[in-house]
Protein backbone atom coordinates (compact mmCIF):
# COMPACT_ATOMS: atom_id res chain seq x y z
CA UNK A 1 0.00 0.00 0.00
CA UNK A 2 2.98 1.87 0.91
CA UNK A 3 4.45 1.50 -2.51
CA UNK A 4 1.22 2.64 -4.13
CA UNK A 5 1.41 5.88 -2.24
CA UNK A 6 4.53 6.62 -3.31
CA UNK A 7 3.37 6.06 -7.10
CA UNK A 8 0.03 8.33 -6.76
CA UNK A 9 1.24 11.22 -5.32
CA UNK A 10 3.66 12.14 -7.62
CA UNK A 11 0.66 12.11 -10.14
CA UNK A 12 -1.63 13.96 -8.08
CA UNK A 13 0.61 16.29 -7.45
CA UNK A 14 0.86 16.68 -12.09
CA UNK A 15 -2.96 16.90 -12.05
CA UNK A 16 -3.11 19.70 -9.73
CA UNK A 17 -1.13 21.91 -11.46
CA UNK A 18 -2.78 20.85 -14.39
CA UNK A 19 -5.98 21.33 -12.85
CA UNK A 20 -4.81 24.99 -11.97
CA UNK A 21 -3.64 25.69 -15.33
CA UNK A 22 -7.02 24.87 -16.91
CA UNK A 23 -8.72 26.19 -14.66
CA UNK A 24 -7.11 29.52 -15.31
CA UNK A 25 -7.34 29.88 -18.78
CA UNK A 26 -10.93 29.56 -19.15
CA UNK A 27 -12.56 30.87 -16.55
CA UNK A 28 -14.49 32.55 -15.72
CA UNK A 29 -16.75 30.71 -17.81
CA UNK A 30 -17.97 33.39 -20.41
CA UNK A 31 -21.34 35.50 -20.57
CA UNK A 32 -23.63 34.89 -23.55
CA UNK A 33 -22.78 37.82 -25.48
CA UNK A 34 -24.83 40.98 -25.69
CA UNK A 35 -27.37 41.05 -28.74
CA UNK A 36 -26.20 41.83 -32.53
CA UNK A 37 -27.65 44.22 -35.20
CA UNK A 38 -28.86 41.21 -36.68
CA UNK A 39 -30.51 39.07 -33.44
CA UNK A 40 -33.73 39.14 -34.88
CA UNK A 41 -34.09 36.04 -36.82
CA UNK A 42 -36.57 37.57 -39.24
CA UNK A 43 -33.81 40.08 -40.27
CA UNK A 44 -31.82 37.02 -41.48
CA UNK A 45 -34.96 35.20 -43.10
CA UNK A 46 -35.11 37.03 -46.64
CA UNK A 47 -31.54 35.86 -47.68
CA UNK A 48 -32.33 32.70 -46.75
CA UNK A 49 -35.44 32.82 -49.42
CA UNK A 50 -33.20 34.48 -51.90
CA UNK A 51 -30.64 31.14 -51.58
CA UNK A 52 -33.21 28.74 -51.19
CA UNK A 53 -34.83 30.65 -54.60
CA UNK A 54 -30.78 30.25 -56.29
CA UNK A 55 -31.06 26.94 -55.34
CA UNK A 56 -34.95 26.06 -56.90
CA UNK A 57 -33.38 27.39 -60.36
CA UNK A 58 -30.09 25.79 -60.17
CA UNK A 59 -32.35 22.23 -59.22
CA UNK A 60 -34.92 23.36 -61.88
CA UNK A 61 -32.51 24.36 -64.69
CA UNK A 62 -31.05 20.65 -64.14
CA UNK A 63 -34.14 18.90 -63.86
CA UNK A 64 -33.39 17.15 -60.83
CA UNK A 65 -35.89 16.98 -58.14
CA UNK A 66 -33.98 18.06 -54.56
CA UNK A 67 -34.15 15.34 -51.69
CA UNK A 68 -36.93 15.40 -49.05
CA UNK A 69 -36.35 17.67 -46.16
CA UNK A 70 -34.68 15.87 -43.02
CA UNK A 71 -35.54 15.12 -39.87
CA UNK A 72 -35.09 17.85 -37.68
CA UNK A 73 -33.44 15.49 -35.16
CA UNK A 74 -31.04 14.91 -37.98
CA UNK A 75 -30.33 18.46 -38.48
CA UNK A 76 -29.71 18.70 -35.04
CA UNK A 77 -27.01 16.01 -35.22
CA UNK A 78 -25.78 17.84 -38.14
CA UNK A 79 -25.72 21.39 -36.29
CA UNK A 80 -24.07 19.94 -33.47
CA UNK A 81 -21.30 18.34 -35.26
CA UNK A 82 -20.59 21.36 -37.29
CA UNK A 83 -20.53 24.06 -34.68
CA UNK A 84 -19.72 21.53 -31.56
CA UNK A 85 -17.47 19.15 -32.85
CA UNK A 86 -20.26 16.38 -31.89
CA UNK A 87 -22.85 14.56 -31.19
CA UNK A 88 -26.04 16.35 -29.58
CA UNK A 89 -26.51 14.82 -25.61
CA UNK A 90 -29.59 13.54 -24.69
CA UNK A 91 -30.33 15.96 -22.44
CA UNK A 92 -30.04 18.54 -25.48
CA UNK A 93 -32.56 16.13 -27.31
CA UNK A 94 -34.81 15.92 -24.70
CA UNK A 95 -34.78 19.71 -24.42
CA UNK A 96 -35.03 20.11 -28.17
CA UNK A 97 -38.23 17.57 -28.66
CA UNK A 98 -39.61 19.53 -25.78
CA UNK A 99 -39.58 22.94 -28.06
CA UNK A 100 -42.93 22.24 -29.76
CA UNK A 101 -42.70 25.95 -31.94
CA UNK A 102 -42.57 25.81 -35.60
CA UNK A 103 -39.20 27.70 -35.86
CA UNK A 104 -37.22 25.90 -33.52
CA UNK A 105 -34.60 25.08 -35.70
CA UNK A 106 -33.40 28.54 -36.03
CA UNK A 107 -33.76 29.40 -32.63
CA UNK A 108 -32.22 27.02 -31.27
CA UNK A 109 -28.95 27.41 -34.22
CA UNK A 110 -28.83 31.17 -33.08
CA UNK A 111 -28.64 29.74 -29.48
CA UNK A 112 -25.66 27.06 -30.55
CA UNK A 113 -23.89 30.32 -31.80
CA UNK A 114 -23.93 31.76 -28.74
CA UNK A 115 -22.40 28.96 -26.87
CA UNK A 116 -19.22 29.19 -26.20
CA UNK A 117 -18.24 25.26 -27.50
CA UNK A 118 -19.10 26.71 -30.60
CA UNK A 119 -16.78 29.87 -30.61
CA UNK A 120 -13.79 27.05 -29.23
CA UNK A 121 -14.28 24.60 -31.85
CA UNK A 122 -14.67 26.98 -34.78
CA UNK A 123 -11.56 28.87 -34.08
CA UNK A 124 -9.69 25.74 -34.08
CA UNK A 125 -11.17 24.80 -37.41
CA UNK A 126 -10.14 28.32 -38.97
CA UNK A 127 -7.28 28.39 -37.00
CA UNK A 128 -5.96 25.05 -39.51
CA UNK A 129 -6.38 27.65 -42.61
CA UNK A 130 -4.78 30.78 -41.00
CA UNK A 131 -1.26 29.22 -38.81
CA UNK A 132 -1.50 25.75 -40.07
CA UNK A 133 -1.91 22.00 -38.30
CA UNK A 134 1.87 21.75 -36.64
CA UNK A 135 2.61 22.93 -33.65
CA UNK A 136 5.36 25.52 -35.01
CA UNK A 137 8.58 26.68 -33.09
CA UNK A 138 7.24 26.61 -29.58
CA UNK A 139 9.76 29.83 -28.29
CA UNK A 140 8.21 31.89 -30.68
CA UNK A 141 4.64 29.93 -31.27
CA UNK A 142 1.75 29.56 -29.15
CA UNK A 143 -1.37 27.52 -31.04
CA UNK A 144 -3.46 27.47 -28.10
CA UNK A 145 -2.86 31.35 -27.14
CA UNK A 146 -4.00 31.98 -30.67
CA UNK A 147 -7.08 29.61 -30.75
CA UNK A 148 -7.84 31.02 -27.32
CA UNK A 149 -7.64 34.53 -28.58
CA UNK A 150 -9.37 33.65 -31.99
CA UNK A 151 -12.45 32.13 -29.99
CA UNK A 152 -13.16 35.12 -28.00
CA UNK A 153 -13.35 37.27 -30.88
CA UNK A 154 -15.66 34.76 -32.40
CA UNK A 155 -17.80 34.76 -29.48
CA UNK A 156 -18.15 38.51 -29.35
CA UNK A 157 -19.34 38.91 -32.92
CA UNK A 158 -15.84 40.87 -33.46
CA UNK A 159 -16.08 41.55 -37.62
CA UNK A 160 -13.70 38.87 -39.58
CA UNK A 161 -12.40 41.87 -41.28
CA UNK A 162 -10.90 43.66 -38.10
CA UNK A 163 -9.52 39.80 -36.75
CA UNK A 164 -7.66 39.68 -40.37
CA UNK A 165 -6.15 43.34 -40.18
CA UNK A 166 -5.06 42.37 -36.29
CA UNK A 167 -3.34 39.17 -38.00
CA UNK A 168 -1.49 40.37 -40.19
CA UNK A 169 -0.65 43.82 -39.00
CA UNK A 170 -0.24 43.44 -35.09
CA UNK A 171 3.02 43.65 -33.34
CA UNK A 172 4.08 42.30 -29.85
CA UNK A 173 5.18 39.35 -28.06
CA UNK A 174 3.07 36.08 -29.41
CA UNK A 175 2.46 35.13 -25.75
CA UNK A 176 0.73 38.58 -24.42
CA UNK A 177 -0.26 39.61 -28.02
CA UNK A 178 -1.69 36.48 -29.27
CA UNK A 179 -2.49 37.57 -33.00
CA UNK A 180 1.10 38.05 -33.80
CA UNK A 181 1.06 33.84 -33.86
CA UNK A 182 0.21 34.43 -37.26
CA UNK A 183 3.49 35.87 -37.84
CA UNK A 184 5.13 33.45 -35.99
CA UNK A 185 4.17 30.43 -37.71
CA UNK A 186 6.33 31.14 -40.46
CA UNK A 187 9.44 31.17 -38.32
CA UNK A 188 12.41 28.68 -38.51
CA UNK A 189 15.08 28.81 -36.75
CA UNK A 190 16.07 32.83 -36.43
CA UNK A 191 14.22 33.29 -39.91
CA UNK A 192 10.93 34.80 -40.42
CA UNK A 193 10.33 33.52 -43.62
CA UNK A 194 7.81 36.35 -45.56
CA UNK A 195 7.65 33.63 -48.80
CA UNK A 196 5.60 31.50 -46.60
CA UNK A 197 3.35 34.55 -45.13
CA UNK A 198 3.02 35.69 -48.47
CA UNK A 199 1.61 32.09 -50.10
CA UNK A 200 -0.99 31.86 -46.63
CA UNK A 201 -1.93 35.70 -46.96
CA UNK A 202 -3.21 35.04 -50.51
CA UNK A 203 -4.77 31.44 -49.64
CA UNK A 204 -6.57 31.72 -46.39
CA UNK A 205 -7.21 35.32 -47.06
CA UNK A 206 -8.20 35.23 -50.59
CA UNK A 207 -8.56 31.75 -51.86
CA UNK A 208 -5.65 32.11 -54.31
CA UNK A 209 -2.78 29.45 -54.60
CA UNK A 210 -0.27 31.74 -55.69
CA UNK A 211 3.09 29.74 -54.15
CA UNK A 212 3.93 28.35 -57.55
CA UNK A 213 4.83 31.84 -58.79
CA UNK A 214 7.38 32.09 -56.11
CA UNK A 215 9.87 30.24 -58.28
CA UNK A 216 8.63 31.55 -61.61
CA UNK A 217 5.47 32.69 -63.54
CA UNK A 218 2.21 30.47 -62.95
CA UNK A 219 1.99 27.73 -65.59
CA UNK A 220 -1.80 28.23 -65.24
CA UNK A 221 -2.57 30.91 -64.06
CA UNK A 222 -2.45 34.97 -64.30
CA UNK A 223 -0.05 35.19 -61.31
CA UNK A 224 3.93 36.70 -61.61
CA UNK A 225 6.37 35.61 -60.14
CA UNK A 226 7.29 39.50 -59.55
CA UNK A 227 3.93 39.73 -58.52
CA UNK A 228 4.64 36.70 -55.35
CA UNK A 229 7.93 38.41 -54.52
CA UNK A 230 6.03 41.97 -53.75
CA UNK A 231 3.60 40.60 -52.12
CA UNK A 232 6.52 38.67 -49.85
CA UNK A 233 8.15 41.85 -49.93
CA UNK A 234 5.12 43.54 -47.41
CA UNK A 235 6.41 41.12 -44.96
CA UNK A 236 9.86 41.85 -44.74
CA UNK A 237 10.30 44.08 -42.47
CA UNK A 238 8.72 41.93 -39.94
CA UNK A 239 11.30 40.65 -37.24
CA UNK A 240 10.86 38.58 -33.99
CA UNK A 241 12.90 40.32 -30.93
CA UNK A 242 13.03 39.30 -27.18
CA UNK A 243 10.37 41.59 -26.83
CA UNK A 244 8.20 39.92 -30.00
CA UNK A 245 7.41 41.01 -33.28
CA UNK A 246 8.49 44.30 -34.62
CA UNK A 247 8.67 46.60 -37.95
CA UNK A 248 11.98 47.67 -38.93
CA UNK A 249 11.19 50.57 -41.55
CA UNK A 250 15.13 49.91 -42.49
CA UNK A 251 14.98 46.54 -43.73
CA UNK A 252 14.96 46.22 -47.30
CA UNK A 253 13.66 42.68 -48.64
CA UNK A 254 15.55 40.86 -50.90
CA UNK A 255 15.88 37.50 -53.26
CA UNK A 256 18.73 35.61 -54.69
CA UNK A 257 17.99 36.00 -58.83
CA UNK A 258 18.24 32.98 -60.17
CA UNK A 259 19.96 34.33 -63.15
CA UNK A 260 22.64 36.00 -61.93
CA UNK A 261 22.80 34.40 -58.18
CA UNK A 262 22.82 37.76 -56.90
CA UNK A 263 20.65 39.53 -54.26
CA UNK A 264 18.09 42.12 -55.48
CA UNK A 265 15.61 44.42 -53.82
CA UNK A 266 12.55 43.89 -54.04
CA UNK A 267 10.10 46.87 -53.56
CA UNK A 268 6.36 45.87 -51.56
CA UNK A 269 3.20 45.45 -53.96
CA UNK A 270 0.28 43.61 -54.17
CA UNK A 271 -0.79 40.95 -57.07
CA UNK A 272 -4.22 43.35 -58.51
CA UNK A 273 -5.84 46.19 -56.84
CA UNK A 274 -3.52 48.91 -56.78
CA UNK A 275 -5.97 51.57 -56.19
CA UNK A 276 -6.71 50.30 -52.71
CA UNK A 277 -3.26 49.99 -51.59
CA UNK A 278 -3.34 52.63 -48.99
CA UNK A 279 -0.35 55.45 -48.78
CA UNK A 280 0.07 55.85 -44.59
CA UNK A 281 0.83 52.95 -42.21
CA UNK A 282 3.30 50.13 -41.75
CA UNK A 283 3.66 48.00 -44.84
CA UNK A 284 2.05 45.00 -43.12
CA UNK A 285 -1.04 48.13 -41.81
CA UNK A 286 -1.03 48.66 -45.40
CA UNK A 287 -1.34 45.14 -46.86
CA UNK A 288 -3.95 44.63 -44.21
CA UNK A 289 -6.20 47.28 -45.03
CA UNK A 290 -5.73 45.86 -49.06
CA UNK A 291 -6.75 41.96 -48.37
CA UNK A 292 -10.01 43.27 -46.35
CA UNK A 293 -10.39 46.56 -48.96
CA UNK A 294 -14.37 46.57 -49.19
CA UNK A 295 -13.84 46.55 -53.12
CA UNK A 296 -11.67 43.22 -52.69
CA UNK A 297 -14.25 41.20 -53.26
CA UNK A 298 -11.90 37.85 -53.03
CA UNK A 299 -11.78 38.67 -49.55
CA UNK A 300 -15.73 37.75 -48.51
CA UNK A 301 -15.83 35.01 -51.63
CA UNK A 302 -12.71 33.15 -49.84
CA UNK A 303 -14.53 33.44 -46.10
CA UNK A 304 -18.01 32.18 -47.33
CA UNK A 305 -16.44 29.14 -49.23
CA UNK A 306 -14.20 28.22 -46.73
CA UNK A 307 -17.14 28.23 -44.03
CA UNK A 308 -19.72 26.22 -46.37
CA UNK A 309 -16.61 23.85 -46.27
CA UNK A 310 -16.63 23.50 -42.56
CA UNK A 311 -20.64 23.21 -42.28
CA UNK A 312 -20.88 20.61 -45.11
CA UNK A 313 -17.84 19.16 -44.71
CA UNK A 314 -16.94 20.18 -48.51
CA UNK A 315 -16.51 23.66 -49.96
CA UNK A 316 -19.06 24.94 -52.67
CA UNK A 317 -16.26 25.59 -54.97
CA UNK A 318 -12.92 23.34 -54.36
CA UNK A 319 -10.59 23.38 -54.22
CA UNK A 320 -11.06 25.66 -50.61
CA UNK A 321 -8.15 27.83 -51.67
CA UNK A 322 -8.05 28.23 -55.46
CA UNK A 323 -11.13 29.68 -56.65
CA UNK A 324 -11.92 31.37 -60.06
CA UNK A 325 -11.29 34.86 -60.16
CA UNK A 326 -14.82 36.88 -59.42
CA UNK A 327 -16.07 38.55 -62.56
CA UNK A 328 -15.88 42.14 -63.08
CA UNK A 329 -19.59 42.78 -61.96
CA UNK A 330 -21.15 40.70 -59.41
CA UNK A 331 -24.09 38.29 -60.55
CA UNK A 332 -25.72 38.35 -56.60
CA UNK A 333 -28.87 36.76 -57.79
CA UNK A 334 -27.17 33.88 -59.30
CA UNK A 335 -23.99 33.46 -57.81
CA UNK A 336 -24.03 32.03 -54.25
CA UNK A 337 -20.11 33.39 -52.83
CA UNK A 338 -21.24 36.69 -54.13
CA UNK A 339 -24.85 36.36 -52.40
CA UNK A 340 -23.44 35.53 -49.29
CA UNK A 341 -20.28 37.82 -49.43
CA UNK A 342 -22.40 40.92 -50.24
CA UNK A 343 -24.67 40.57 -47.30
CA UNK A 344 -21.49 39.02 -44.98
CA UNK A 345 -20.03 42.65 -46.24
CA UNK A 346 -22.88 44.54 -45.15
CA UNK A 347 -23.24 42.80 -41.77
CA UNK A 348 -19.62 43.81 -40.18
CA UNK A 349 -18.25 40.83 -41.60
CA UNK A 350 -20.18 38.93 -39.05
CA UNK A 351 -19.09 34.93 -38.98
CA UNK A 352 -22.43 33.69 -36.78
CA UNK A 353 -24.77 35.59 -38.99
CA UNK A 354 -22.73 34.11 -42.26
CA UNK A 355 -23.17 30.38 -40.63
CA UNK A 356 -26.83 30.99 -39.77
CA UNK A 357 -27.82 32.04 -43.34
CA UNK A 358 -26.08 28.59 -44.26
CA UNK A 359 -27.39 26.30 -42.03
CA UNK A 360 -30.73 27.96 -42.34
CA UNK A 361 -30.99 27.28 -46.19
CA UNK A 362 -32.71 24.72 -47.83
CA UNK A 363 -29.53 22.82 -48.75
CA UNK A 364 -28.38 22.33 -45.43
CA UNK A 365 -31.50 20.90 -44.37
CA UNK A 366 -32.26 18.00 -47.10
CA UNK A 367 -32.07 14.81 -46.31
CA UNK A 368 -28.58 12.64 -47.44
CA UNK A 369 -31.41 9.90 -48.98
CA UNK A 370 -31.76 10.87 -52.70
CA UNK A 371 -33.83 8.30 -55.04
CA UNK A 372 -30.91 9.14 -57.71
CA UNK A 373 -28.56 7.34 -55.34
CA UNK A 374 -30.49 4.13 -55.14
CA UNK A 375 -31.27 4.14 -59.31
CA UNK A 376 -27.10 5.12 -60.06
CA UNK A 377 -28.85 8.11 -62.21
CA UNK A 378 -27.94 11.87 -62.27
CA UNK A 379 -26.16 10.69 -59.40
CA UNK A 380 -23.21 13.38 -60.40
CA UNK A 381 -25.78 16.22 -61.08
CA UNK A 382 -27.22 15.86 -57.77
CA UNK A 383 -24.09 16.11 -55.90
CA UNK A 384 -22.65 18.73 -57.83
CA UNK A 385 -26.35 20.73 -57.70
CA UNK A 386 -26.78 20.50 -53.67
CA UNK A 387 -29.90 18.57 -53.98
CA UNK A 388 -29.33 16.01 -51.21
CA UNK A 389 -27.02 16.58 -48.04
CA UNK A 390 -23.16 15.30 -48.55
CA UNK A 391 -22.18 12.13 -46.91
CA UNK A 392 -19.05 12.91 -45.17
CA UNK A 393 -16.31 11.13 -42.69
CA UNK A 394 -16.31 12.47 -39.51
CA UNK A 395 -13.16 14.37 -38.55
CA UNK A 396 -10.96 12.38 -36.04
CA UNK A 397 -11.54 15.31 -33.26
CA UNK A 398 -15.43 14.89 -34.50
CA UNK A 399 -14.95 10.61 -33.86
CA UNK A 400 -13.73 11.32 -30.22
CA UNK A 401 -16.50 14.25 -29.43
CA UNK A 402 -19.11 12.16 -30.55
CA UNK A 403 -18.36 9.00 -28.86
CA UNK A 404 -17.10 11.09 -25.35
CA UNK A 405 -20.74 12.71 -25.98
CA UNK A 406 -22.67 9.57 -26.38
CA UNK A 407 -21.70 7.99 -23.20
CA UNK A 408 -22.60 10.66 -21.54
CA UNK A 409 -26.26 11.49 -20.81
CA UNK A 410 -25.77 14.79 -19.86
CA UNK A 411 -24.25 17.59 -21.74
CA UNK A 412 -20.13 18.35 -21.59
CA UNK A 413 -19.83 21.69 -22.49
CA UNK A 414 -17.95 24.46 -20.17
CA UNK A 415 -20.15 24.34 -17.89
CA UNK A 416 -19.12 20.65 -17.01
CA UNK A 417 -17.17 19.39 -13.98
CA UNK A 418 -13.26 20.41 -14.39
CA UNK A 419 -12.25 16.90 -13.61
CA UNK A 420 -14.26 15.99 -17.19
CA UNK A 421 -13.06 18.58 -18.85
CA UNK A 422 -9.82 17.68 -18.32
CA UNK A 423 -10.49 14.10 -19.11
CA UNK A 424 -11.91 14.93 -22.35
CA UNK A 425 -8.73 17.23 -23.25
CA UNK A 426 -6.44 14.96 -23.25
CA UNK A 427 -8.33 11.65 -24.42
CA UNK A 428 -9.29 13.88 -27.32
CA UNK A 429 -5.43 14.59 -27.68
CA UNK A 430 -4.22 10.61 -26.99
CA UNK A 431 -7.60 9.91 -29.64
CA UNK A 432 -6.37 11.78 -32.86
CA UNK A 433 -2.49 11.10 -32.66
CA UNK A 434 -3.68 7.37 -32.42
CA UNK A 435 -6.43 7.82 -35.44
CA UNK A 436 -4.29 10.19 -37.44
CA UNK A 437 -4.87 13.94 -38.12
CA UNK A 438 -6.27 15.64 -41.40
CA UNK A 439 -3.60 18.31 -41.26
CA UNK A 440 -4.54 21.70 -43.31
CA UNK A 441 -6.22 19.41 -45.61
CA UNK A 442 -9.11 18.60 -44.23
CA UNK A 443 -11.28 19.77 -46.85
CA UNK A 444 -10.41 17.30 -49.52
CA UNK A 445 -12.29 13.72 -50.20
CA UNK A 446 -10.31 11.49 -48.11
CA UNK A 447 -11.68 7.57 -47.70
CA UNK A 448 -11.55 5.15 -43.92
CA UNK A 449 -8.13 3.18 -43.21
CA UNK A 450 -8.30 -0.27 -41.80
CA UNK A 451 -6.43 0.75 -38.13
CA UNK A 452 -8.93 3.76 -37.65
CA UNK A 453 -11.68 0.73 -38.38
CA UNK A 454 -9.74 -1.15 -35.61
CA UNK A 455 -8.83 1.34 -33.16
CA UNK A 456 -12.71 1.70 -32.89
CA UNK A 457 -13.70 -1.34 -33.03
CA UNK A 458 -11.02 -2.62 -30.28
CA UNK A 459 -9.41 0.20 -28.55
CA UNK A 460 -9.15 0.73 -24.95
CA UNK A 461 -10.97 4.13 -25.11
CA UNK A 462 -14.13 2.37 -27.17
CA UNK A 463 -13.99 0.22 -24.42
CA UNK A 464 -14.14 2.79 -21.55
CA UNK A 465 -16.72 4.62 -23.25
CA UNK A 466 -19.28 2.13 -24.02
CA UNK A 467 -18.75 0.46 -20.72
CA UNK A 468 -22.16 -0.10 -18.13
CA UNK A 469 -21.36 1.08 -15.18
CA UNK A 470 -22.60 4.03 -12.77
CA UNK A 471 -20.78 6.86 -14.78
CA UNK A 472 -21.73 6.50 -18.06
CA UNK A 473 -24.57 6.73 -20.21
CA UNK A 474 -24.82 2.51 -20.95
CA UNK A 475 -24.73 2.19 -17.05
CA UNK A 476 -27.25 4.49 -16.22
CA UNK A 477 -29.64 3.73 -19.41
CA UNK A 478 -29.55 -0.26 -18.45
CA UNK A 479 -30.33 1.14 -14.86
CA UNK A 480 -33.20 3.87 -15.02
CA UNK A 481 -34.79 3.10 -18.28
CA UNK A 482 -38.43 1.78 -17.47
CA UNK A 483 -38.95 -0.80 -20.03
CA UNK A 484 -37.10 -2.32 -23.02
CA UNK A 485 -38.15 -0.54 -25.24
CA UNK A 486 -36.95 2.45 -23.89
CA UNK A 487 -34.02 1.15 -22.81
CA UNK A 488 -33.67 0.86 -26.95
CA UNK A 489 -34.57 4.05 -27.68
CA UNK A 490 -31.89 5.99 -25.67
CA UNK A 491 -29.42 4.15 -26.50
CA UNK A 492 -30.23 4.99 -30.17
CA UNK A 493 -30.58 8.60 -29.19
CA UNK A 494 -27.38 9.22 -27.80
CA UNK A 495 -25.16 7.30 -30.37
CA UNK A 496 -27.08 8.61 -33.45
CA UNK A 497 -30.06 10.66 -32.51
CA UNK A 498 -32.59 9.44 -34.12
CA UNK A 499 -34.75 6.51 -32.48
CA UNK A 500 -34.73 3.40 -33.95
CA UNK A 501 -36.97 1.61 -36.68
CA UNK A 502 -39.36 -1.35 -35.93
CA UNK A 503 -37.15 -3.86 -37.25
CA UNK A 504 -34.04 -2.50 -34.99
CA UNK A 505 -35.95 -2.50 -31.93
CA UNK A 506 -37.77 -5.59 -32.63
CA UNK A 507 -34.70 -7.28 -32.36
CA UNK A 508 -32.87 -5.85 -29.39
CA UNK A 509 -36.01 -6.18 -27.56
CA UNK A 510 -35.53 -10.09 -28.26
CA UNK A 511 -32.29 -9.66 -27.09
CA UNK A 512 -33.16 -7.95 -23.88
CA UNK A 513 -35.84 -10.32 -23.15
CA UNK A 514 -33.88 -13.43 -23.37
CA UNK A 515 -30.84 -12.37 -21.33
CA UNK A 516 -32.54 -10.57 -17.99
CA UNK A 517 -29.92 -11.22 -16.00
CA UNK A 518 -26.96 -9.77 -18.54
CA UNK A 519 -28.98 -6.77 -19.55
CA UNK A 520 -25.86 -3.94 -19.42
CA UNK A 521 -24.05 -6.88 -21.58
CA UNK A 522 -26.68 -6.19 -24.16
CA UNK A 523 -26.40 -2.62 -23.61
CA UNK A 524 -22.99 -2.42 -24.23
CA UNK A 525 -23.07 -4.74 -27.04
CA UNK A 526 -25.95 -2.13 -28.30
CA UNK A 527 -22.96 0.80 -28.06
CA UNK A 528 -20.47 -0.96 -29.44
CA UNK A 529 -22.57 -2.04 -32.60
CA UNK A 530 -24.07 1.66 -33.01
CA UNK A 531 -20.31 3.31 -32.21
CA UNK A 532 -19.06 1.04 -35.62
CA UNK A 533 -21.76 1.97 -37.57
CA UNK A 534 -21.60 3.83 -41.08
CA UNK A 535 -24.29 5.93 -39.65
CA UNK A 536 -22.08 6.80 -36.48
CA UNK A 537 -18.75 7.64 -38.64
CA UNK A 538 -20.77 9.87 -40.71
CA UNK A 539 -22.40 13.48 -40.94
CA UNK A 540 -25.19 12.51 -43.40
Amino acid sequence: MRSVRVVLLPLLVVAGVMVLVAAAARSPIHPAPDASPWDALADARPVVDQIDRLFSRRWEAAHITPAEPADELQVLRRLSLALYGTVPSLEEIRRFEADTALDRLDRWTRQMLRDQRFGEYFAARLARSLIGAEQGPFIVFRRDRFTNWLADQIRDERPYDEIVREMISSEGLWTGDPATNFITQAVTGNHLDSNKLAGRTARAFLGQRIDCAQCHNHPFAEWQQSQFEGLAACYGQARTTALGIHDDEKRKFKVEDRVTLENREVAPGVPFGDEWWPNDGSLRERLAAWVTHPDNRRFERAVVNRVWGLLYGRPWHAPVDDLPNPSDTPDVEHDLLDLLGRDFRSHNCNLQRLVFLITAAKPFRLSSQHPAFDTGENVDAVEREWAAFPLVRLRPEQMIGAMLQAASIKTIDQNSHLFTRIQRFFREQDFVKQYGDLGEQELEDRAGTIPQALLRMNGKFAQEVGEANIVTAAGRITGMAPNDAECINLCFLCCLARYPTAEERDFYKAELKSHRRQRGNIVEDLFWTLFNSPEFCWNH
